[in-house]
């Protein structure tokens, strides 16, 4: 059995050798098949449980093309492949309910373990803050109306334009306006401020140039219209700092909303900010539980649901399926 999540940045595979993250951009030609078919074995008839959230990609027209690209090139590796929706349910074909559902199989599995939890998932671009409590009322939610109740917030670890939460910073005791440019990207202030190694700077840098420290100050220069021998290395620190203080304080401050309208007792966090995020929150980091997986939550989670739910015996049955 294989656990597949498709993002429209990344590609998230869970097997029995462990798990397996891809950068793989669908708005630029993503070979989703390709990557897939080196874990396909001989006929391609292993079972394979799939989410996504990658059909939002605006290289599609709408949400519906999205689907059935995925669902079409994860079926050219895996013919047999069922894909889990908003509905909880496992599907066949391309319907809108598969739409953004990798959160939904996340809480899924979950809910039985912290049934009195609220999840924090963050990872390279979203995150996510699920009251695992209140799992009924979760389902059939878009990521709009996730939006609207506080459940999504846009903005992760790794491919968050600096500019999207910044409207000026403090440099050095004045008041500095930001260019709107995408010049750098959260990548850049983590890895600045030692909480990501350049190895998690697995998406592509915003200039195209390199994962390390020096270029991430360079580009955080330029988010100020500067370079770095204006502004100096405690310039770019700087907007590093404020940057990482408006993020926290944002996505910290919308968990503790969560926690006290859903009445839940605990908050536990996975993706890549998890050691983080738990250090900030106090809270329970689902890597000592997991282990790696809790870096590829939604792609283990649908596995596992696939394989408690029975799927592909009752597909096997036409009058179960």
């Amino acid at each position: 059995m294989i656990g597949i999540d498709v993002g429209g940045a990344n590609l998230k595979v869970v097997d029995d050798t462990g798990v397996h993250i891809h950068y793989c951009p669908l708005w630029e030609q993503s070979p989703i098949t390709r990557v897939l078919l080196q874990y396909a074995r001989g006929d391609h008839h292993e079972p394979a449980a799939v989410v996504m959230s990658g059909e939002l990609a605006d290289c599609f027209e709408n949400k519906l093309q999205g689907i059935s690209f995925i669902v079409d090139a994860v079926r050219k590796a895996f013919p047999d492949a069922r894909f889990y929706g908003t509905d909880a349910q496992f599907h066949d074909r391309a319907v809108l309910e598969l739409a953004a559902a990798n959160w939904l199989a996340s809480a899924d599995y979950l809910r039985s373990r912290h049934a009195d939890a609220v999840l924090l998932d963050i990872g390279s671009t979203t995150t996510d803050i699920i009251p695992l409590n209140q799992f009924n009322r979760l389902l059939g939610m878009t990521d709009t109306k996730r939006l609207q109740a506080g459940y999504l917030i846009y903005t992760g670890m790794l491919r968050t334009s600096v500019a999207t939460l910044l409207r000026s910073v403090n440099l050095s005791g004045v008041s500095t306006p930001v260019s709107t440019e995408y010049f750098a990207a959260s990548a850049d202030v983590h890895l600045v401020l030692g909480q990501i190694t350049p190895d998690n700077y697995t998406c592509d840098t915003p200039d195209r140039k390199e994962k390390t420290r020096a270029a991430s100050l360079r580009r955080l220069a330029r988010v100020v219209c500067a370079d770095l021998d204006e502004i100096g290395t405690s310039g770019a620190q700087q907007v590093a700092e404020q940057f990482w203080a408006v993020q926290r304080d944002m996505i910290c401050s919308q968990v503790k909303t969560i926690v006290k309208s859903s009445g839940a007792k605990e908050i536990i966090v996975a993706g890549i900010g998890a050691p983080l995020f738990t250090q900030e929150l106090g809270a329970t980091d689902l890597t000592c539980e997991l282990g790696p997986v809790a870096d590829a939550l939604p792609a283990f989670a649908v596995r596992d649901l696939a394989v408690a739910k029975n799927i592909f015996k009752m597909a096997a049955d036409p009058a179960v399926f």
